[in-house]
């Protein structure tokens, strides 16, 4: 059976700590220790992990330039945007390795894992959505000014333009609740049929599963990176004419 909600492991300080908060502290220490072995001795002709992620880097770089448009913007926001990409990539796939959600300890009769993806929370998710939007505010006030950034949303002109600025500002809203269910209820499903799938027929009939799973993680990763990217760009630009 599997939670919706993170299972509480400990308390720091009486402040509980889920199984989720565990892991995803588990991706940020592996992030960090990959960033410093790829970049601890970086050559001109890069070869290994330098190799690797340049290529990847300068790949998801060119797909963000292109929606952007221009090179200035994607320089600003770039990083930003890649660190969501590789958190979200590594939480997902981290989530289907062995033992995750099934090792772990009774309590009262339920089992509790130790280690859960950190992105099958959906206090997670919802961190990620509202980082991004504010981002994307943020973002919008620097490119426009406060206050033509603001008439976007509060336009007293005339009924109609009063109107559409309610319903942009229901949609900034509206971007919380579709960034942060569309990750979790992804992954989260993912969860429940590998369970259901493992429980049925325990060997080689769940790999073409873990595969698909391996997929849908990346697509994820890469739709929620994208989408921030979109949303800057037209928070950016939408009201420059």
């Amino acid at each position: 059976m599997v939670s919706v909600s993170a299972e509480h492991i400990f308390s720091v300080f009486n402040m509980p700590v889920t199984n989720s908060m565990l892991t995803a502290w588990m991706v940020v220490i592996l992030l960090s220790v990959v960033s410093y072995f790829a970049t601890r001795k970086m050559k001109i002709v890069p070869t290994g992990m330098q190799n690797f992620f340049e290529m990847a880097i300068e790949e998801l770089f060119k797909i963000v330039e292109s929606v952007f448009g221009n090179r200035e913007q994607t320089l600003k926001y770039f990083p930003f945007a890649v660190t969501f990409f590789f958190f979200i990539l590594t939480a997902n796939w981290m989530g289907l390795l062995p033992g995750f959600g099934s090792i772990g300890f009774y309590e009262e009769g339920v089992f509790v894992p130790i280690f859960r993806s950190a992105t099958a929370d959906l206090n997670t998710t919802l961190a990620f959505a509202m980082i991004s939007v504010i981002m994307i505010q943020v973002a919008g006030i620097m490119a426009l000014g406060v206050r033509k950034y603001g008439k976007k949303f509060i336009n007293f002109s005339s009924p109609l333009n009063f109107l559409v600025g309610l319903l942009e500002l229901m949609s900034e809203f509206a971007k919380i609740i579709s960034f942060s269910f569309r990750l979790f209820g992804s992954v989260f499903a993912g969860e429940v049929l590998l369970v259901v799938i493992s429980g049925l027929v325990p060997y080689i009939v769940p790999l073409p599963f873990l595969g698909l799973e391996l997929f849908i993680g990346a697509i994820q990763a890469f739709v929620f990176m994208l989408l921030t990217v979109a949303f800057i760009k037209i928070a950016t630009t939408e009201m420059a004419h």
